[in-house]
């Protein structure tokens, strides 16, 4: 095993141990904030079951959070843990972005 392997295969035994925490910021009931939940449920239960807390925040109803946050779109999803923090705008449905942003999987 090369020395970049060992340590692709460390970096995939400890991100599988990391405890995940994840906001999402959403604007009322509307299609795109359903499917950003969905699809950002789907990718946490198959990736990261167990090991993640994800919190909805309706800009609507708490806007002094998304200031707080700069939250300028949304959908906006916010990797708080584990650093670095990483924001993510769109309706998740781009599984391979989320994965490689959240360090579950490799850039190709």
């Amino acid at each position: 095993m090369t020395d970049k392997s060992k340590k692709l295969e460390k970096n995939r035994k400890t991100s599988q141990k990391k405890s995940y925490v994840l906001i999402l910021y959403i604007a009322g009931v509307t299609p795109r904030s359903t499917n950003a939940i969905i699809n950002i449920k789907k990718i946490c239960e198959k990736y990261l079951k167990g090991r993640y807390e994800l919190e909805v925040i309706d800009i609507y109803k708490q806007p002094v959070l998304a200031k707080g946050e700069q939250v300028l779109a949304v959908p906006t999803l916010i990797k708080k843990l584990p650093l670095p923090l990483r924001k993510f705008i769109g309706d998740m449905s781009d599984t391979e972005r989320i994965l490689v942003g959240l360090d579950l999987k490799q850039k190709k």
